[in-house]
């Protein structure tokens, strides 16, 4: 029996224009995500890896390849469907004007859902926020507590695959523990798929099933997690892991 595939990137590419120059950001990522997992996109910075979050959100737009999302194309949604399975949370989160109940609420308004006020409590306290007053002015929030109402309010869409850019690198120790918990049991509960940019490599040994590995302007690697960190297959690789 065929089963549908979650995401399907065939041939990516991506050409960014540089001092008045086009060059080649990345090219070929060929890479399929058959079940739910999540998957740490890692990588040396000045690969575009925050670049292929975007184009797999519809956020930017690859120069060449395709792209599907359970076995259709772009086009094939409007960019508000896709946008709301396929859900990129940045790495400097953007509040809206308003509170933070406000944050929450939008992703509500947006989609004409009902406000899940009971859910967005608890990922709040399971994200460490439980003390947040709801009424307080986003725009006040520290750069940690927006990166976490960022999640939270991500998070109450109920997406298929989450796009994680460096959700945790404005948190201490503690809330970064917090929110990888939270990740953890929100995959298992509710089966999503994450694609995890980061550049803490226990987090994504700690945290991941596989490991998509982009250098030499591609995806290079592409397997289990633990075999990665162990017996990587590229000098590149080796190198990026401090591997003799």
């Amino acid at each position: 029996m065929s089963t549908e595939l979650i995401l399907d990137m065939n041939g990516l590419s991506k050409r960014i224009a540089a001092l008045g120059e086009e060059r080649v950001l990345f090219s070929g990522v060929t890479a399929r995500l058959e079940q739910p997992a999540v998957i740490a996109l890692l990588g040396l910075s000045g690969q575009g890896k925050s670049t292929l979050l975007r184009i797999i959100g519809l956020l930017d737009a690859a120069s060449e390849g395709s792209i599907r999302y359970r076995g259709r194309k772009p086009e094939e949604w409007t960019s508000q469907e896709w946008r709301k399975k396929v859900c990129y949370v940045a790495q400097h989160a953007v509040m809206l004007p308003g509170s933070v109940e406000d944050n929450l609420r939008a992703v509500s308004i947006l989609h004409k859902q009902p406000f899940d006020r009971a859910l967005a409590s608890q990922l709040l306290r399971d994200c460490g926020l439980e003390h947040l007053d709801l009424g307080k002015r986003a725009s006040d929030l520290s750069g940690g507590e927006k990166q976490r109402v960022a999640l939270v309010r991500s998070l109450l869409l109920r997406p298929d695959i989450l796009l994680l850019d460096e959700i945790t690198a404005s948190l201490d120790l503690h809330s970064k523990q917090a929110v990888e918990r939270l990740l953890a049991s929100w995959h298992r509960q509710e089966a999503a798929s994450m694609i995890w940019v980061t550049h803490d490599l226990k987090q994504a040994r700690q945290n991941s099933h596989k490991v998509w590995f982009m250098a030499e302007h591609t995806l290079l690697e592409n397997m289990d997690t633990e075999l990665f960190f162990q017996r990587p297959d590229s000098e590149a690789a080796r190198k990026f892991l401090q591997i003799p």
